[in-house]
């Protein structure tokens, strides 16, 4: 009786296994033959695999992106790879901005190979692009012409968004999506000020969406990325002792005056004052102070990021990179790659209510387990290379990171242009009772 169970046992594995054999579902190599490779170039059915973006860039003239860098050169036609130009060295606070000109640097740079570890490539043929890419720098346009917003030159912005929309309207790519597939960088709150609401339905690259309505700018269709740190990254930060090292309990130097949330400002002045191991200096970011808030935060074990005139500021991020555990105080912000990156793992979160509240946040501060505090200084060390800006483009930086969620978008962005070509009433949703 058992042998016949057994024998009928036997039968039905081995068919289970034949079957699974013939629709490719499981490699009998992998199990009986372990050291035979597959062919150079073979791939199995089931293998996953994980293909670069197809990024159609547009070519503009140079006044609409790197011309801004020299406006003395009178050069005209598209940059290339070879005649891409360094991102000037004494820039100040206008790098924080600069994601437009390392995501334009990521498509343009000419590898030798190494395209598996780059998330997004460039292609020659609209018709072969999963994306499009608008080569435009809409927020060193408004830090180069609109930065006081009553200066004359004001209307050099304004006449470039309006001469950008005119080409684009004319592309029959931008017209098959509605330009949903296309990709615009706008990390400064006033950038595209004019037209921004003629360019809604793009994937828009942002810090944050403090200053836009829910229907212009959310998470749905829009990527959050970092700000680009402005002070130097902590290469040879391999100290024994870091948390001995670190003799600052909470440091912030900035600007204290600041607009709608950032109001908490002023009120944290107060708030923290008469600490000895609390530095909260009120400064402006020149090249100098930069290199003292730079020091302060590698001497500090917290780095307080209190929001300024929107939920998040480039402070965040230098310390990040100056590997001092963040203290974020914002009850609205939205953080980068929070798909991937938990940062509770390396950040003290306060609520506004929280850290206005006299003593509270200094003694949970104080009260910090150092094994807990050491444990997230090794997580920001590991992680900050997600935050860094480079060309040529390094695997998992911050470039790669961007690209990576512009392709997490579309397929929504897919759905929704599909259905735009064949509902003949787009929101008829909408007008169910």
């Amino acid at each position: 009786m058992y042998g016949k169970a057994a024998i009928s046992l036997i039968f039905v594995v081995l068919l289970l296994i034949s079957y699974s054999i013939l629709m490719g579902t499981v490699d009998f190599r992998s199990y009986f033959f372990p050291l035979i490779q597959s062919p150079a170039g073979a791939r199995s059915l089931c293998a996953t695999t994980n293909p670069p973006l197809r990024v159609y860039m547009y070519d503009l003239p140079r006044r609409y992106n790197v011309g801004m860098l020299n406006r003395r050169n009178p050069d005209q036609t598209p940059v290339t790879g070879g005649t891409w130009p360094p991102w000037p060295r004494n820039s100040g606070l206008r790098r924080q901005h600069s994601v437009e000109y390392w995501m334009m640097g990521s498509l343009l740079y000419e590898a030798d190979g190494g395209a598996e570890e780059r998330e997004a490539v460039r292609v020659s043929d609209p018709e072969m692009a999963d994306a499009f890419f608008v080569p435009f720098f809409s927020s060193l346009s408004f830090n180069t012409y609109g930065h006081t917003m009553t200066d004359p030159e004001t209307q050099i912005d304004r006449q470039l968004q309006i001469d950008l929309l005119k080409f684009l309207r004319q592309s029959k790519y931008w017209q098959r999506s509605g330009g949903r597939d296309h990709v615009i960088p706008m990390t400064h709150p006033n950038a595209f000020r004019f037209l921004r609401e003629q360019v809604n339905a793009s994937i828009q690259i942002v810090v944050d969406f403090g200053r836009h309505p829910r229907i212009m700018s959310n998470l749905s269709k829009d990527v959050v990325s970092p700000y680009v740190h402005v002070v130097d990254s902590f290469a040879d930060d391999d100290t024994p002792d870091p948390y001995g090292s670190r003799t600052i309990l909470l440091f912030f130097r900035g600007r204290t005056f600041r607009k709608d949330e950032g109001i908490v400002r002023v009120k944290l002045a107060k708030i923290l004052a008469g600490y000895d191991d609390v530095h909260y200096e009120r400064s402006v970011a020149t090249g100098e102070n930069i290199k003292v808030s730079s020091q302060g935060m590698r001497s500090s074990k917290f780095c307080l990021h209190p929001a300024g005139d929107t939920p998040s500021s480039c402070r965040l991020f230098d310390a990040i990179v100056s590997h001092c555990v963040p203290v974020i105080v914002s009850d609205q912000i939205e953080l980068p790659f929070e798909d991937e990156i938990d940062y509770t793992q390396f950040s003290i979160f306060f609520s506004f209510k929280e850290a206005l509240e006299p003593g509270y946040m200094v003694n949970q501060l104080r009260k910090f387990p150092k094994e807990r505090w050491i444990d997230m200084w090794k997580r920001l060390k590991n992680v900050s290379h997600h935050y860094e800006f480079q060309y040529p483009p390094r695997k998992e930086d911050a470039v790669n990171m961007l690209w990576r969620q512009v392709k997490h978008k579309l397929p929504e962005v897919k759905l929704a242009v599909h259905r735009s070509r064949r509902l003949k009433v787009p929101d008829w949703w909408r007008r169910r009772r």
